[in-house]
């Protein structure tokens, strides 16, 4: 199944890309789902029909779906006061009731995750639209499993489940209660459906789509989020240029913009697959307008992925380099750290920890350099891990 992630900066129309896009692609028969975040129903606006925390028919090969963040969280809380029982009845804490929780910050975007997961495994559809935040919330968003993956490693790592049968004795020893075993399968549940949204976001069909508005505050957007993108190791696979205005007009005003506009186009045209849709002179509303929409269609051909590759260059310059792609990066805003076997990297306001390769453990940071949208780290062998030729 093909996923495809649609995102931009704020105010761009968004969600009016995303209903157009599935409405598209449903029209041509294949079977879609469009998923949403949204708080208020600016989805079921588009499409003109009612969306909810149920999927919908929006139309014939076409579901929509806004999943119900208060609705999973309830639950969520009421399993979590059921197995800690006994912890919350020793602290003599009042249990909450479900009628009276709301939901915390960032209950969507786990929403989100989790219906995207539950929609990529089914067999139900053959394309998912989801139409996400705008592109720094919706790249936290992304991040998420991962991170919260690493986190779960790092505070209940399972080879300490190992010695579950020694944990009376190591509690007495210690002096204080070892983690129950409930902790640590609860931990390994979330890990394994963490890993599970993880995998849907890496895979090779997954593509991303941005959609801006052309002109200056649009360019310094897609730039940051081509570098945030990058990072993340997600390909593009086009840019949607909505609302543009028509090129040829009487009115000062508006021929002004139009060229702004057209600045903006030629830039971005450089670097991605650039789809212009029009300025309709009104929000659209309805399939009738959707379908009016010149949006890019979906190519069923499996993308390319966005590779890191790792070069040899030991025989003549005595390093390994890493090459990291990072287009509209800016030298002042990079920063490394190496950190054990990861390596923390920092694009502006982006940041991402990733394992090095195996090859690289043993190796010590020799230099980076940004050279054409791309990071290039070398690394020297370690000769205290390095293994010696004779």
């Amino acid at each position: 199944m093909r996923t495809l992630l649609i995102t931009g900066p704020g105010g761009t129309g968004r969600t009016t890309v995303a209903a157009a896009t599935a409405l598209k692609a449903a029209r041509e028969g294949t079977r879609t789902l469009v998923l949403s975040a949204d708080r208020t129903d600016t989805l079921g606006a588009a499409l003109g029909v009612r969306t909810g925390p149920a999927p919908v028919e929006a139309g014939t090969n076409l579901t929509a779906w806004r999943p119900d963040a208060a609705e999973r969280f309830r639950a969520d809380l009421t399993a979590f006061q059921a197995r800690a029982g006994t912890a919350l009845d020793l602290l003599g804490a009042a249990r909450l009731d479900a009628e009276e929780v709301t939901p915390l910050p960032g209950a969507e975007e786990l929403a989100l995750l989790r219906a995207l997961r539950d929609a990529a495994t089914s067999d139900t559809y053959d394309l998912l639209v989801v139409d996400l935040p705008p592109t720094p919330q919706a790249l936290a968003l992304l991040a998420l499993p991962e991170e919260l993956r690493r986190y779960l490693r790092r505070l209940l790592p399972a080879e300490r489940q190992a010695a579950r049968a020694l944990r009376p004795v190591l509690g007495r020893l210690a002096g204080v209660p070892m983690p129950a075993e409930w902790l640590y399968e609860t931990a390994a549940r979330w890990d394994l459906e963490l890993a599970a949204v993880e995998a849907v976001v890496e895979d090779r069909a997954t593509t991303v789509r941005l959609v801006a508005e052309p002109g200056p505050a649009g360019t310094d957007a897609v730039r940051s989020a081509g570098t945030g993108l990058a990072l993340r190791g997600l390909s593009v696979d086009a840019l949607v240029a909505n609302r543009v205005l028509p090129g040829a007009t009487n009115d000062t005003w508006l021929a002004a913009l139009a060229a702004q506009q057209r600045k903006a186009l030629d830039e971005w045209q450089e670097t991605y697959d650039v789809h212009e849709v029009p300025h309709r002179g009104h929000d659209p509303r309805g399939t009738d307008d959707l379908g009016a929409l010149p949006v890019p269609g979906v190519v069923n051909e499996t993308p390319s992925p966005v590779e890191w590759p790792l070069t040899d260059h030991l025989a003549d310059e005595g390093v390994l380099v890493w090459h990291i792609p990072l287009p509209g990066a800016i030298r002042e805003e990079l920063d490394l750290i190496r950190r054990g076997d990861e390596l923390v990297v920092t694009a502006g306001q982006f940041r991402r920890i990733v394992p090095l390769p195996s090859a690289l453990r043993r190796c010590t940071v020799d230099g980076a350099a940004l050279r054409e949208g791309e990071l290039r780290i070398r690394f020297a062998p370690d000769p205290d891990l390095w293994p010696r030729t004779r």
